[in-house]
C-alpha cells in the first residue's frame, strides 16, 4: 500500500525511457516525498486526470496526435486547478509562452532535466500552488462575506469614490451599480453639513472612523446608520466602509422616548390639573359668596368679580383640555383604509384649504393599506397637522403635499407645506403642552395628535427649515 504521505504525481508521456529516467531522478534525490505513476498515452492521460486523484502532473509536450498544450485545455474544461510541469524541447520558445498561456505552471527543457532541476522545479511548484490556494480560499471567504453580509459594504478610493459595493448596499441604496459607482460617498449624506466635513477629511490620516450617520437612499428615505471607515488597501489606498444600518433602532429608540416624554407629561398635568383645581375651587365659591355680600351690588364690584369668575372658568378649561390631551385616550379599533382617513380628513379642512386657495398634491401608495385604527380620532390626529400647514402657509402660494410610502410592515405619511418653517430649537418643543407660535390657540392640539399616534402604536416626528416648510412624518403599522 502506497505511503500516504508522499506527493502524487502522474507523468503522461508515450516513451516509456523517460518516465524511467524521471522516476530513477526523484528516487535519487528525494526517495521518500514522491510517487511516479505513469499515463503512457494522451487517451490513458485524460482517464487518469478525470479522477483527479494526483497532486502534480507531468506533461510531455509530444503525445502522438495530441499535445500537452490538449491537455492543458482538458485541465480547464473539467474545471479542474492542479498545478501542471509541461516538458518540451530545447529552443521551442513559442511553446513555451504558449503553455504558460494556457496554465501551465512551469515548464522543463526534456533534455537539460537534472535531479536537483526536477527535485526543485516539483518542490517550488507545489509550495506556489498551495500558497495560491490558501490565497484562493481565503479570497473566496472573503468574497461570501463581502457578497452576503446583512451590513452595507462601500469601498471608496483616496478621493471618497465608490469603486465597489455589496448587494446589501445596492439593494438599500436603490442605485444601479453603475450609478452608484459615479458618486463620491458623500453624495450619500442626508445632511449638507456632515457631507462636506466628511468630503475634507484625508482618510488615510485618521485611521478607523466610526460615526452615526445620516445616509438617503435613491428615493429620499433617511437612513440613520454607524459608518465605519478603515484603510484596507495602502498600496492602492482603498478603505472599506462597512454601514450598519441602524435605523429601526434609532426609530425604537425615539418612539419609548415620545411615549415616556409623553407619560411624563401625563403626570405632570394631572399634578398641575389638582394643585390648581382645589385653590381655583375655592376662589370660585369665595367669588359667588361676594357676589351675594352688599357691598358687592356697585357696578365696578360687579365687573371686577365677573372677571374673576370668568378668567377661572378660562383656567378649569384649559386644565380640562390639558388633562384630556394628555390622558391615554379610549379607542374603538377597527380595521380601516388608510386613504379613506386621510381623505376624510382633507374633506374636513376643505373650507379652510379654498379659502387659503391651497394646492393640495396626494401621492398615495396604491396598495389598499389596512390600519387597525379608531377612525374618528386618527382623522382628528391627521386634521390638526393639515390645518397647523394651511396656517403656515401664505393665502394664495400655499402647496400641501400628502404622501404615503410602505416601509416593511410600517407604513409612513408625509404631510408638508411649503410655509414659513418652524426654527430649530422649537422643534423639540413642538409636542409640549401649551407650545405654540400663533396669537391664537392653546398649543395642545400637536400634544394631542402625538397621543392618538402613540396610542395607535405609531410615531410622529417632525423636520423643518425656516422659509421653506415644514414635514411631519407618521409612521403607523398595517394590517398584512
Amino acid at each position: 500500500m502506497p505511503n500516504s504521505t508522499k506527493k502524487r504525481i502522474l507523468m503522461i508521456d508515450d516513451d516509456e525511457d523517460d518516465y524511467f529516467l524521471v522516476n530513477a531522478l526523484l528516487q535519487d534525490i528525494s526517495p521518500d516525498q514522491y510517487l511516479l505513476e505513469w499515463a503512457s498515452s494522451y487517451q490513458k492521460g485524460i482517464d487518469a486526470i478525470a479522477r483527479q486523484q494526483h497532486d502534480l502532473y507531468l506533461v510531455d509536450y509530444r503525445l502522438g496526435s495530441h499535445t500537452g498544450i490538449d491537455i492543458l485545455k482538458y485541465f480547464h474544461k473539467l474545471g479542474y486547478e492542479v498545478p501542471v510541469i509541461l516538458f518540451t524541447g530545447k529552443g521551442d520558445y513559442q511553446i513555451d509562452t504558449e503553455a504558460m498561456a494556457a496554465g501551465a505552471s512551469e515548464y522543463l527543457v526534456k533534455s537539460e532535466i537534472t535531479a536537483t532541476l526536477l527535485e526543485r522545479a516539483i518542490r517550488y511548484t507545489l509550495d506556489k500552488y498551495a500558497h495560491l490556494n490558501e490565497i484562493a480560499k481565503s479570497e473566496k471567504r472573503y468574497f461570501s462575506i463581502f457578497e452576503k453580509s446583512n451590513d452595507l459594504i462601500l469601498l471608496v478610493d483616496q478621493h471618497q469614490r465608490i469603486v465597489a459595493a455589496n448587494p446589501a448596499a445596492i439593494r438599500l441604496f436603490g442605485y444601479e451599480e453603475k450609478v452608484l459607482y459615479s458618486f463620491h460617498l458623500s453624495r450619500l449624506f442626508a445632511v449638507t453639513e456632515d457631507a462636506m466635513a466628511f468630503a475634507s477629511r484625508d482618510l488615510s490620516q485618521h485611521g478607523i472612523i466610526q460615526q452615526e450617520y445620516l445616509l438617503r437612499n435613491r428615493t429620499g428615505q433617511q437612513l440613520d446608520v454607524m459608518m465605519s471607515v478603515s484603510m484596507l488597501d495602502e498600496k492602492n489606498e482603498q478603505y472599506l466602509c462597512i454601514i450598519q444600518d441602524i435605523t429601526a433602532r434609532k426609530q425604537k429608540a425615539r418612539e419609548k422616548q415620545q411615549q415616556e416624554k409623553f407619560a411624563i407629561t401625563g403626570r405632570i398635568a394631572r399634578v398641575v390639573a389638582h394643585e390648581v383645581r382645589n385653590p381655583l375651587t375655592n376662589i370660585l365659591l369665595a367669588t359667588s359668596q361676594l357676589k351675594m355680600e352688599p357691598q358687592a351690588e356697585t357696578e365696578e364690584a360687579q365687573l371686577y368679580l365677573d372677571i374673576m369668575e370668568r378668567n377661572c372658568k378660562r383656567i378649569n378649561q384649559l386644565v380640562s383640555a390639558l388633562l384630556e390631551s394628555t390622558k391615554m385616550v379610549e379607542l374603538i379599533m377597527k380595521p380601516t383604509l388608510l386613504n379613506s382617513i386621510l381623505d376624510k380628513a382633507l374633506h374636513l379642512a376643505a373650507d379652510r384649504l379654498q379659502l387659503s386657495n391651497v394646492d393640495v398634491v396626494k401621492e398615495l401608495t396604491d396598495k389598499p393599506l389596512e390600519v387597525l385604527a379608531d377612525e374618528e380620532k386618527l382623522v382628528i390626529a391627521f386634521l390638526n397637522i393639515i390645518i397647523n400647514g394651511i396656517e403656515a402657509m401664505p393665502p394664495g402660494e400655499g402647496v400641501l403635499e400628502i404622501s404615503s410610502t410602505v416601509d416593511n410592515n410600517m407604513v409612513v405619511v408625509r404631510i408638508s407645506d411649503n410655509g414659513s418653517g418652524i426654527p430649530e430649537e422649537n422643534l423639540n418643543k413642538l409636542f409640549e403642552p401649551f407650545f405654540t407660535s400663533k396669537t391664537k390657540g392653546t398649543g395642545l392640539g400637536l400634544t394631542a395628535t402625538q397621543n392618538i399616534i402613540l396610542n395607535h402604536k405609531g410615531l410622529i416626528s417632525v423636520k423643518s427649515k425656516l422659509g421653506k416648510g415644514t414635514s411631519f412624518f407618521i409612521t403607523l403599522p398595517f394590517l398584512t
